[in-house]
Formats: structure tokens, C-alpha cells, sequence
């Protein structure tokens, strides 16, 4: 009856331990079945974005661009002698025309320099007589007429750097010294011409075909919002800035009547006529946060791909585009880009 017993326990713990196992195997499975179930149900999200395809349109182009005035010419008083200031003769805002004197320099080399000019002119006509008569060597003739010539020189230079006088018309723009002051190498003046001004202006190089010297140019300052001044492109710089991709521009502009002045903020206008350009919905457009830098996205083969532009005119909603990236065909992405970095994967819907 012992033995009955004992041999039903066996089976007992037998059939249980069969069960666990059965049990352990069936876990296994499960979680294998999971994990592999996890694998295939990690599909990349796709952002859901709306697109247009690009077409380039013919507008009437004007190119507005901002720029500060200068004068046109503008002269540093700063002779090139040192010593004292003996007079100034002009003051600031003082108009002043072409050759008439500002400065008056310490005289005692100038006077040093007429003394020796002087004398080497009686010594000059003298070797002249000799020569002619054959009494003195054509060397001694040439070392006195070199010598002459040498005194000549630095006299002139003197009087330039002594009497120092205007180049052109312009205005006193800047007084640096007084009478009696010792001269340094700071100008002791500025003269600015302002009956003429010019400008420069860096312009995208997408428009150096375009471009030609002698072209009209709109300018309007803030001071006179309803006013516009005429000038022209009088230099186009030959070469573009590897950086920027610009090439610069100077303006030439009339202003006889000194209603503008050098420092002013200006707008500029060039009328360029009528040309070609991709035109997109300006809400398409994204800036880069803290800077003025702009972009947009479109779809490369199911991706979205981030392209730097720059903004041309724009047109109520719509705006022009510049970039050598963006071509006709592409397809921008308007709808649903501020969701997108480059290379994020993209579904198009209608």
C-alpha cells in the first residue's frame, strides 16, 4: 500500500514537471513570436506634405536694394610736410570752390626752398653763358642743371604741401585742428564733394548678364518718401564675392541742388525689364531662426531636401525666388515644411 502510494507521487511530480516544461516552452515561443513581430512593425513616419511644381513666369523686374550715400569725391587735407598750422581759412559747412585755399603751413621750408631756387637760377644762367661761349665742360653743366632741377622740384612740392588748396567744389565736412597747432598725421580737413553723389550696391550675380553701365536708377530717401532722384551705373566691379555670390555696383547721382547729402539711407530701384523667374507662395518660404538667412524644401525622390534662396520682388502672396539650386520642374513642398528637417521622408497628398 506504501509502495502504491509512492509510485502515484512519482507520477504526480512527473506530470507536473511535464507541464511546466510545456508551459516554459509555450513562454518561449510567445516572446520570440513578439520580438519578431516588433521588427517588422518598425516602419519609418513619413511627414504628409503638399507640393507645387515650379514654372518660371516673365515679370517686369525691378531690383530694390538699400545703400548709404557718399560724396563723390572726397579730399583729407593732410599735407606732407610736418610743422605748425599757420592759418586755417576755411570752417565747417564752409562751401568752397576748385583752387581756392584752406591751408597755410609753417612757410620756413617753402622760403628755405625759393632762396635756393633763386640762387641756383643765377648760377643756372651763368653755366648757360659759359657754355655757349666754351669756357665750362658739358659735365659741369649737366651737375649744375640736375641741381636746378632738384631745387625746382622740391619748391613746387613745398608750395603744393604749404598753400594747400582745394581739388574741386565741395563742402568742408570736417575740422580736425586749430590755428598754431602742431600737425600730425590726423587730416587737419575734409572737403566732400555733394553736388554729385554715388553709392554702391552688391546685386546677386544671377543679374550680372543683365546689368550694363549707363542703366537709370530710382533712389529715394526716407526724408523725401515721395520723391525720386535719378542716377545711373557708372562702374560694374568686374569680379563676385566667392562668398555672397555678388558683384557690386556704383551709382553716380546728380544733385545740384544739395537736397541729399553723403550718409543718408537710400533705396534703390533698377529697372531691368522684363525677365524669367520662379515665383512660389511667400508661406512657403522658411527663415532660419536668428538670422535673415531663407529656404525652402522640396521632394528628392521622396525625401524632403532644405535649399538656401535668396528673395527677389515680391507680389501680394507670391514672391521671387533666387537660388542656383531651384529649377523648373522640382516640386516645392507648401504644406507641411516647418515640420521637416533635410532628408526627413515625405508622402504627398492632394
Amino acid at each position: 500500500m506504501i509502495q502504491s502510494d509512492f509510485i502515484d507521487m512519482k507520477k504526480i511530480v512527473r506530470n507536473t514537471a511535464l507541464a511546466f516544461a510545456a508551459l516554459a516552452m509555450v513562454g518561449c515561443g510567445q516572446k520570440g513570436e513578439t520580438a519578431q513581430n516588433t521588427e517588422n512593425d518598425s516602419v519609418v513616419q513619413k511627414e504628409v506634405v503638399k507640393v507645387i511644381t515650379l514654372q518660371e513666369q516673365t515679370i517686369a523686374k525691378n531690383l530694390d536694394l538699400t545703400t548709404t550715400l557718399e560724396g563723390y569725391e572726397t579730399m583729407n587735407i593732410a599735407p606732407s610736410v610736418t610743422g605748425h598750422i599757420e592759418k586755417i581759412h576755411v570752417e565747417v559747412g564752409d562751401k568752397v570752390r576748385r583752387g581756392q585755399s584752406l591751408v597755410t603751413m609753417d612757410q620756413q621750408q617753402y622760403i628755405n626752398a625759393k632762396l635756393s631756387v633763386a640762387n641756383l637760377t643765377t648760377e643756372m644762367k651763368r653755366v648757360e653763358a659759359l657754355k655757349e661761349s666754351g669756357n665750362v665742360t658739358q659735365q659741369v653743366y649737366d651737375q649744375t642743371k640736375l641741381g636746378f632741377d632738384q631745387a625746382k622740384q622740391s619748391l613746387d612740392f613745398l608750395t603744393k604741401n604749404t598753400f594747400v588748396k582745394a581739388d574741386f567744389d565741395g563742402v568742408i565736412s570736417a575740422r580736425n585742428f586749430e590755428n598754431g597747432e602742431l600737425y600730425s598725421g590726423m587730416p587737419i580737413l575734409v572737403l566732400t564733394q555733394i553736388k554729385t553723389l554715388k553709392a554702391f550696391i552688391n546685386v546677386p550675380e544671377t543679374y550680372f548678364p543683365i546689368i550694363k553701365e549707363g542703366m537709370k536708377v530710382d533712389v529715394v530717401c526716407e526724408i523725401y518718401p515721395d520723391r525720386k532722384f535719378e542716377g545711373v551705373v557708372e562702374v560694374i566691379y568686374p569680379t563676385l564675392d566667392a562668398t555672397t555670390h555678388t558683384f557690386k555696383l556704383k551709382l553716380k547721382i546728380p544733385n545740384a541742388n544739395e537736397e541729399l547729402r553723403p550718409g543718408m539711407y537710400a533705396h534703390t530701384s533698377l529697372a531691368l525689364g522684363q525677365i524669367n523667374a520662379i515665383v512660389v507662395p511667400y508661406n512657403a518660404v522658411l527663415k532660419l531662426q536668428g538670422s535673415n538667412d531663407r529656404y525652402v524644401f522640396v521632394n528628392d525622390n521622396g525625401v524632403a531636401k532644405r535649399i538656401s534662396v535668396t528673395l527677389g520682388q515680391r507680389f501680394d502672396d507670391q514672391v521671387e525666388l533666387e537660388s542656383n539650386e531651384l529649377k523648373k520642374g522640382m516640386q516645392l513642398i507648401t504644406t507641411g515644411q516647418a515640420r521637416l528637417v533635410d532628408g526627413t521622408p515625405i508622402e504627398i497628398t492632394e
